[in-house]
């Protein structure tokens, strides 16, 4: 079975932090692992970041990623000040879990069938590598944002 969104395994647990770099050194810590290197999203000529239905050209985070098992990812995010769900995340209610990601295929498609089903894209954009796209849907009956992940390699 696939479910709402074309998949069922998770990807990536993502974390909301207020400082990244003593962040990712604790879970390198707890994880007993090497400490990742942080990267920003990206450039909006490559992400073009849509949050809330309107272009966010400033919205950023600087991101760390921990490989976990076979793929699964934790990521760690430290949003900028602009508005993003991101940022939102952060001044509603602190650091935490902010999102479970699953991998899918055509995610316009996925995201149209989770809308069907009551969930609400809040915020879209590109890989800031540019080869793959996201979509963060706001699921309040899950108690958590679901991300879907699609990446065109």
């Amino acid at each position: 079975m696939a479910g709402i969104v074309g998949s069922h395994l998770l990807a990536q647990v993502g974390f909301i932090v207020r400082d990244i770099e003593q962040t990712k050194r604790k879970w390198a810590e707890f994880l007993g692992m090497d400490v990742p290197e942080t990267s920003s999203c990206g450039d909006y000529e490559v992400t073009r970041t849509v949050f809330e239905g309107k272009e966010a050209p400033k919205a950023n985070a600087l991101l760390a990623f921990f490989d976990v098992g076979p793929d699964l990812q934790i990521e760690l995010i430290q949003p900028n000040e602009e508005p993003s769900t991101w940022r939102n995340f952060l001044n509603e209610h602190g650091e935490g879990v902010h999102h479970l990601a699953f991998k899918v295929k055509d995610s316009g498609e996925q995201v149209a069938r989770a809308e069907a089903n009551g969930l609400r894209l809040v915020q879209h954009g590109r890989y800031g590598d540019g080869s793959g796209e996201y979509s963060y849907l706001d699921a309040p009956d899950l108690k958590c944002v679901i991300e879907l992940l699609e990446s065109y390699r």
